[in-house]
């Protein structure tokens, strides 16, 4: 059985007297009978360099918010607990310990941050705590057995936007400018990988670093190198100079970029030179007529008016959808509603609608939820669906990438 969201969100109140542990059952932690509530947390930084990533956790909470006010989860409230780490791994493992040994979540959920998710492995792995959506993109996520990940790493990604620029537009010669730390080098290496399995050498790859706000000398290279396809992995400011610094050479070229740039915020940046940017991306669209991807914009609309809504309010509010789809799978397998039960039951999980995600899937030994992109165009200020979700490219996604 699929578990979309629609069947998800239409479906709470239709099950709620499914689920009940019998007497002769042991609830896990964070699981209330007498309330029908399952408690689960996650960290986030509310302060330190990046309090603006709060937005994710934000989406998640309303999301929950949302749930709960429909139902639940075949009647079965979530309680969302959230603490601040700061952004800084030693503290992302005392929230971690905090939420478990205090709070005693049943899972941990939609936690913020790539190093940070990374840095709790070893304790949650210790503790038999699931993991449910940390939002990151390290390959470390995808192997460990009681972690489920939905974020692709940056290195698939990039070959799905190397493999749309050559097979889908025909491009000849691409080139690739990459942020100087694990974002961008996960993105080369997927790249690097793709176009020596194709034969095709790129004519240029040019690091950057992250607060480069002068792509002059990058643009140059490219403009030398007679790049007609520009591949970015950087963040939304470094895409929004890049394409500034072209447009006053007079460069014409096709960009293309990742996920999480394909946000309103980019065309505050950029502006109409944003118009014409491709991006692969394992979400929808942010402004799609998606079923789902409407009630992400009702629900930060309704709980978070001051927040804007965007791939990061997505990314957030999906990687809490996945906690839904896995405790409903949960409660339908009539097992106890335990935490091994609940990896037991994500590891069933084929070919389900995730929030703003699709075909997500998980089975023992292989945590790669997203399997597959789509090819988001920037047009009138808006983004549109311009290729439907495909699977990685084989030779990246199979690839062991350290």
């Amino acid at each position: 059985m699929k578990f979309g969201w629609g069947a998800l969100l239409a479906g709470v109140v239709l099950g709620a007297g499914l689920g009940q542990p019998s007497q002769a059952e042991t609830p896990d932690i964070g699981i209330n009978k007498e309330t029908r509530t399952v408690s689960v947390g996650g960290f986030t930084p509310v302060t330190g360099p990046v309090p603006f990533y709060n937005i994710l956790t934000d989406a998640a909470d309303a999301f929950f918010q949302q749930l709960n006010e429909k139902g639940g989860i075949r009647g079965w409230k979530v309680k969302y607990t959230r603490l601040d780490d700061g952004y800084e791994p030693a503290r992302s493992v005392a929230v971690t310990r905090r939420l478990a040994e205090e709070t005693k979540i049943f899972a941990l959920v939609a936690p913020v941050g790539t190093a940070t998710s990374v840095a709790v492995i070893p304790y949650t792995k210790e503790k038999g705590l699931p993991v449910i959506g940390p939002i990151g993109g390290s390959s470390k996520l995808f192997v460990e057995p009681h972690i489920f990940a939905l974020l692709p790493d940056y290195a698939w990604s990039a070959a799905s936007n190397a493999e749309y620029a050559l097979g889908g537009l025909g491009l000849k010669r691409l080139a690739l400018l990459w942020e100087n730390d694990e974002l961008g080098r996960s993105a080369k290496r997927g790249f690097d990988l793709y176009m020596q399995a194709k034969g095709i050498a790129a004519v240029e790859s040019v690091p950057f670093e992250v607060k480069t706000t002068d792509f002059s000398p990058h643009i140059r290279r490219v403009m030398e190198a007679k790049a007609d396809g520009v591949i970015l992995f950087g963040s939304n400011a470094n895409l929004a100079a890049a394409l500034k610094a072209s447009d006053q050479f007079g460069f014409k070229s096709t960009w293309f970029a990742p996920f999480f740039t394909a946000d309103p915020s980019t065309f505050k940046l950029a502006g109409n030179l944003l118009n014409g940017v491709y991006f692969s991306s394992w979400l929808m669209p942010v402004d799609s007529d998606d079923p789902a991807i409407k009630t992400y914009r009702e629900s930060v609309a309704k709980y978070y008016p001051k927040n804007p809504v965007g791939v990061f309010g997505l990314n957030g509010w999906s990687n809490a959808a996945l906690f839904a789809v896995a405790f409903e799978k949960l409660i339908e397998s009539g097992k106890p509603l335990t935490r091994e039960n609940l990896v037991a039951a994500l590891d069933r999980l084929k070919d389900a609608q995730v929030g703003g995600a699709r075909n997500v899937s998980f089975k023992p030994g292989d945590h790669r939820g997203t399997r597959q992109e789509g090819i988001i165009r920037a047009e009138n200020g808006g983004f549109k669906l311009v290729r439907e979700f495909r699977p990685y490219p084989k030779v990246v996604f199979d690839a062991k990438i350290e």
